[in-house]
């Protein structure tokens, strides 16, 4: 059975070892700390941590750390009693007693500052807390997952951010390569969110021709998913025609790539990789089958070793069905027996 995505697109080898991650610590109540630029849709990958947990009946909490105002953050968080402080009229609940049993997010944890730091570390180890203004102390059952843009090792190495509270939340790493390293993956998403837009705006849907693919691959989008969202948006409001050409493109990927159609990237091609030639076969002195073989066998020991010999989760990074991959694996072993 696969990892349900919750909404996430893509199909580039670095997002499938992110599910291939994913398929093996939602399971678990572990800490997560998700790190990767802004925009590459760490929420998104968070709901799906929770949506393939034990725990996806009960809530999801998310709280986004550097939005709320310092002083309320506390508040937030734990909840206070009334007379806490001004304004506080009555008692209420913090986000981690509304996310008791399920799992509370807490999205940009390295704009906390270090007294609310230690108090998050004590959630994790006593798995309890106290609201502001309160004496009587309360336990959660929660799991805790964190994201950042920051480097916490950096962050920790400058005195901003508690060193046993980074490995009390790096217990599972997780990074969602910026989308520049997913170019695989940037028309399958250009292209989706331009039917929904289309639809939400009920015109008939665009389609992106090469050259405005080429240039889409070309851009380094620095914001990421979020940017290449708001594009496709304001194409889908502006562009006049049936298909979006370069010149429908916005102006900031022009003015960065340049009005000649860039050279596209070979599909699926990796950073270092290259294709096999004739001169390899004749420099090992092997036929084609031989060749291929062996690439082959190289791969699927690679894809188990990944999985920890897990034969299900082997087969989804590989793209197959479980049963091809242990038919492979028989004739390789006949092989070699």
């Amino acid at each position: 059975m696969g990892v349900d995505r919750t909404g996430i697109i893509g199909e580039s080898p670095s997002l499938r070892q992110v599910f291939a991650v994913l398929g093996k610590v939602s399971p678990t109540d572990s800490t997560v700390l998700v790190t990767g630029e802004s925009g590459t849709g760490k929420e998104l990958l968070v709901r799906a941590l929770h949506a393939n947990s034990k725990r996806k009946g009960k809530a999801f909490v998310p709280i986004n750390c550097g939005a709320i105002p310092r002083d309320l953050i506390e508040s937030e968080l734990f909840g206070h009693e009334k007379g806490a402080f001004t304004h506080a009229i009555r008692s209420r609940a913090g986000r981690f007693e509304i996310a008791d049993g399920g799992t509370i997010f807490l999205d940009e944890i390295g704009e906390l500052d270090l007294t609310l730091q230690v108090k998050i570390l004590r959630v994790i180890q006593e798995k309890e807390f106290e609201r502001v203004g309160g004496t009587v102390t309360t336990k959660v059952d929660v799991r805790i997952v964190a994201a950042t843009n920051r480097d916490l090792e950096q962050e920790v190495a400058q005195g901003r951010f508690r060193e046993d509270l980074f490995y009390r939340l790096n217990v599972i790493p997780i990074h969602l390569p910026p989308l520049r390293e997913r170019y695989d993956d940037i028309i399958l998403l250009g292209q989706h969110f331009l039917n929904v837009f289309c639809e939400q705006k009920q015109r008939e849907v665009l389609r992106l021709t090469s050259q405005a693919q080429d240039f889409l691959i070309a851009y380094p989008w620095p914001g990421n998913v979020r940017e290449l969202e708001n594009f496709m948006e304001r194409i889908s409001i502006l562009c006049e025609n049936s298909e979006v050409a370069p010149e429908d493109l916005p102006e900031k990927i022009l003015k960065f790539v340049g009005h000649e159609v860039p050279k596209r990237k070979p599909k699926l091609a990796l950073e270092g990789f290259a294709w096999p030639t004739l001169v390899d076969l004749r420099d090992q002195s092997r036929g084609l089958k031989e060749f291929m073989d062996e690439i082959e066998d190289r791969l699927l020991q690679e894809a188990l070793e990944e999985c920890g010999g897990v034969k299900n989760q082997a087969a989804e990074l590989l793209g197959i069905k479980r049963t091809t991959l242990i038919e492979k694996l028989k004739k390789r072993n006949a092989a070699n027996g």
